[in-house]
């Protein structure tokens, strides 16, 4: 992970703080193409995993975590990421395992970021 995409990492983690009460307590940032691609650990409050104990209870806060967190980024434009990465948020791909307390998003962005701010990895693509 370079300097931009720890950057990023913690852009997320305070975004979700503040809309959430609390954000995961490791994110790993990697871009790809127009991608920022986010894993995170940590996410559930000791609320949420007493409630994930039973399969109801998982069914419904994979179902709450997925929607909430689309909605509070369209509510509430991640503008600090757009100026971090100089590019225009288009929309949100996420993913929670409650079992694991593991989640993946998927933000795209209009430009590609790998090839403006990523490893060398990505300088040949377009």
């Amino acid at each position: 992970m370079n300097k931009y995409e720890a950057e990023f990492s913690n852009l997320v983690r305070a975004f979700r703080k503040k809309h959430m009460g609390k954000g995961p307590s490791v994110v790993r940032t990697t871009f790809c193409k127009n991608w920022a691609i986010c894993e995170m650990e940590g996410n559930l409050s000791p609320v949420e995993k007493f409630i994930a104990t039973t399969e109801d209870g998982k069914q419904m806060l994979r179902s709450a975590r997925t929607e909430m967190v689309k909605k509070i980024y369209l509510k509430h434009r991640p503008v600090e990421m757009e100026e971090l990465l100089q590019a225009n948020y288009l929309d949100l791909f996420v993913d929670i395992d409650i079992e694991k307390d593991m989640a993946m998003s998927i933000f795209i962005f209009d430009e590609n970021v790998e090839l403006k701010f990523g490893s060398d990895r990505g300088k040949d693509r377009r």
